[in-house]
């Protein structure tokens, strides 16, 4: 006999935010409907083809993708599978060995000064001066651009949020403000694309909150905002499309709330008899039985803490039937919880389990 079956309620992903379609001023157009024949937003870069021999290896093997302005588009990969050499052939600070990088139509190659000069870009920690104010590292960053003045600096501020601290010592910064301010930097000379590698490195929670709500409203502008990141749930909360690399290459592309709907979906068990409910699921053709990779499903529930849980992969329809099929095989369920797909779960199911950073 069973007493009481908790269905707990499934872990949903945060709804990707919808493309919208902005101006030159940056003020908002009206919301484009699926059924609306419009045209896509402008492509800031595309990528195609893009490959780079190290020591006789591809280190990067036919790399394709491309950012629209508006969007923030997340770049996902395991260690090693290539992320930051990309994002250096991305600014030219190393050449591929063939394929094209195009931003806003010109080649990085062949025209790098007017590529390069549409591109705010942060690569892996921002360099500043400690000894220096956060105005006067400006002031030193805008002398290499063209055209930056004090009113430059002084918008920029704004919109980082900085204008109380800005004339501290960035010693006195925390890695917050120190990314703030190194993003102001990159801003300086009104870059049509923002490329961000790791941005959220050593932020805490809050720190990542106001970083996202920052980035979504630069996407708002029409911006569009290239993101290199190992924390999976904030790209999944934070970004529109999103390109996964494994081995060099990409393994998938595409919006976010499409990819995780192609994700596996999990139920995780709490049964009286474990033994006899893992016999039950055995002996069902549908079911899937996760082994090491149950941890990873576990830890994002309320389930994370209960003893001899078991993670299951199988279609959502499947979960009534197989719990009265236990409760008649007199096997108590203390509670079932449907995990619903993320992007972590596509992760891991395309990289083989491989831990990203």
């Amino acid at each position: 006999m069973i007493a009481s079956i908790r269905i707990m309620p499934a872990m949903r992903a945060w709804p990707s935010a919808s493309y919208r379609h902005w101006n030159r001023g940056g003020a908002a157009m009206t919301e484009q409907s699926h059924s609306e024949s419009q045209a896509q937003p402008e492509v800031l870069l595309r990528v195609d083809k893009l490959r780079k021999r190290i020591r006789g290896r591809w280190i990067i093997d036919d790399v394709s993708f491309e950012v629209r302005a508006g969007e923030i588009f997340g770049f996902l990969g395991p260690n090693g599978a290539g992320k930051t050499t990309t994002i250096r052939m991305l600014v030219d600070l190393i050449r591929p060995t063939s394929g094209s990088v195009q931003v806003c139509g010109r080649d990085v190659r062949r025209e790098p000064e007017q590529a390069l000069e549409q591109i705010g870009c942060i690569v892996e920690n921002p360099e500043v001066y400690p000894y220096l104010t956060g105005r006067e590292n400006l002031a030193f960053a805008a002398r290499m651009l063209r055209g930056i003045g004090a009113a430059r600096i002084d918008e920029v501020v704004r919109l980082v949020g900085m204008t109380q601290r800005i004339d501290d010592k960035v010693r006195t910064y925390s890695l917050g403000m120190r990314q703030r301010l190194g993003i102001a930097m990159a801003l300086l000379g009104k870059p049509r694309l923002l490329i961000l590698d790791e941005p959220t490195n050593g932020l805490d929670p809050k720190g990542i909150k106001e970083l996202r709500a920052f980035v979504r409203m630069l996407a708002g502008q029409g911006m569009g905002v290239f993101i290199s990141s190992h924390l999976l749930s904030e790209i999944q909360l934070m970004c529109d499309r999103v390109a996964i690399i494994g081995a060099g290459r990409v393994l998938t592309t595409g919006a976010v709330h499409e990819l995780t709907a192609d994700a596996p979906s999990y139920v995780v068990w709490q049964l009286q008899d474990r033994e006899a409910g893992l016999r039950l699921l055995e002996r069902e053709p549908q079911a899937e039985i996760l082994g090491p990779d149950a941890a990873d499903v576990l830890e994002d529930t309320a389930l994370a803490a209960a003893p001899g849980a078991i993670v299951t992969t199988m279609p959502p329809e499947l979960v009534a039937p197989l719990v009265a099929r236990m409760t008649e095989a007199g096997i108590g369920v203390d509670a079932v919880q449907p995990v619903m797909p993320t992007l972590e779960s596509l992760f891991l199911k395309l990289t083989e389990g491989e831990g990203i950073v």
